[in-house]
């Protein structure tokens, strides 16, 4: 028993950055733009995040200090995001070479300021975890759920399903959802019944850079004590989960699940009695994510139905 409550917490800790991220390159693909800059978008709001979290240390800790860490992360992936933005929906550039080249400026820039910063100029920025919540108060006590989802656990698992549900909420039920959807199937149509599709798209892609950039603290928290100007490829994979959900917010929990599970695997494998005990090399293990990225990826693009003007520039002046 003691394992299944191993697996299901660390898969917690994996699948919650994927569910945020994935969700935020939804809102933006829906709108129409193609976000390939969530990596970078990731890196850039957990490096600023956890040098919030090193700089406040001495002030505050504990659930205060990350909740306004969240904040910092969503600033700055808002902001970073509207680069892309700009060169996508006011310039038409190439949206993958957009992205493309905002992933390789963030962690050359985060790298850069962090030892700007830093009294022992290295890059690595090490922090203090004071995160984790033993148990809650109350519900920790609960038998079997109480020690799966209530006990060794962090506030950011809460945020994650939080922002799942309001995304779906959002993207189905409000007129601002509708709009969205419609600039990223027929910008067109939406255009000529007087939606402003460059709004919309902005809209779109901000709320991407924010949930990219809370993303990117919340997969460094829980796993380490230290950020080292990457994400490990989390935004690449995040894509996959996006595309593998169907840019659906439930099957895109379904996706992250997976995903996070597989993650778990390669990390977490010398924790799980069955798969110590075979004496399988680590690097076998490491690999595990990305062959089962493949795989699905393999088997489901040909039914992947992305929005139809994904991708696309609009040009007010076409028809």
């Amino acid at each position: 028993m003691n394992t299944v409550y191993f697996l299901v917490q660390q898969t917690m800790l994996f699948t919650i950055p994927l569910l945020i991220v994935a969700l935020g390159g939804m809102f933006s693909e829906r709108s129409g733009v193609v976000n390939i800059a969530l990596e970078g978008i990731m890196t850039m709001g957990a490096f600023t995040s956890i040098l919030f979290v090193k700089f406040t240390e001495g002030f505050m800790s504990g659930q205060l200090q990350l909740l306004l860490a969240i904040i910092v992360a969503g600033a700055t992936g808002m902001l970073f995001s509207m680069l892309h933005a700009f060169a996508s929906i006011n310039m038409k550039a190439d949206q993958t070479i957009s992205g493309t080249a905002l992933n390789m400026f963030a962690p050359a820039f985060a790298i850069f300021v962090a030892r700007q910063v830093q009294a022992n100029h290295v890059q690595q920025i090490d922090f203090e975890n004071t995160f984790r919540i033993v148990k809650v108060p109350g519900l920790s006590s609960i038998p079997f759920i109480g020690k799966l989802f209530f006990s060794n656990v962090y506030l950011t698992t809460y945020i994650g399903f939080a922002i799942l549900i309001i995304s779906a909420f959002v993207l189905y039920k409000t007129r601002f959802g509708l709009r969205l959807r419609a600039c990223g199937e027929h910008p067109q149509a939406a255009d000529s019944l007087g939606i402003n599709v460059y709004k919309i798209r902005y809209s779109g892609v901000m709320i991407s850079g924010m949930l990219g950039g809370i993303g990117g603290l919340v997969f460094i928290l829980p796993i380490s004590t230290n950020f080292n100007a990457t994400v490990s490829g989390y935004g690449f994979l995040a894509l996959a989960v996006l595309i593998f959900g169907q840019w659906k917010p439930a099957r895109i929990l379904t996706a992250a699940l997976f995903f996070g599970f597989m993650n778990t695997i390669a990390a977490a494998y010398s924790g799980i009695p069955f798969l110590a005990s075979m004496h399988i090399p680590s690097y076998f293990y490491k690999m595990v994510p990305y062959i089962a990225t493949l795989i699905v990826l393999t088997f489901t693009s040909k039914k992947s139905q992305a929005p139809k003007a994904s991708g696309i520039p609009y040009d007010k002046g076409m028809r």
